[in-house]
């Protein structure tokens, strides 16, 4: 058995409004789109992940995603300039991360990271 993805599903009234955050400012693809449901991701790549945890680590909440970027200080400005509440960090992490938290137009906690 070969698993090709994992995604996480979030429950929303108002799926059009992923695009701002999810679309604009992360630049992910929309890879499906049903009105009822849309799929974000890269058209380039599908990497497999799901975690387990009790927290955040650093005695932060845990996460209700975690997202990699290949430049986390540019993408906490974008997110800044679009307004989005960012509600830990930025912060260097003794186990090799640069990341922040963020809220998700849906309440979501995101943890937006790169490795050091």
């Amino acid at each position: 058995m070969k698993v090709n993805r994992i995604t996480a599903n979030i429950s929303t009234n108002d799926v059009a409004a992923a695009q701002r955050f999810y679309g604009d400012v992360l630049g992910l693809d929309i890879l499906m789109d049903h009105g009822w449901i849309a799929t974000y991701g890269s058209l380039d790549t599908m990497t497999i992940q799901i975690n387990f945890a009790e927290q955040g680590g650093a005695d932060t909440p845990t996460p209700d995603l975690s997202i990699e970027v290949d430049d986390v200080d540019a993408a906490l400005a974008a997110m800044k300039a679009a307004g989005f509440e960012i509600v830990y960090g930025p912060a260097d992490e003794v186990w090799g991360v640069r990341r922040f938290y963020v809220r998700d137009p849906f309440g979501k906690l995101v943890n937006i990271l790169s490795h050091l």
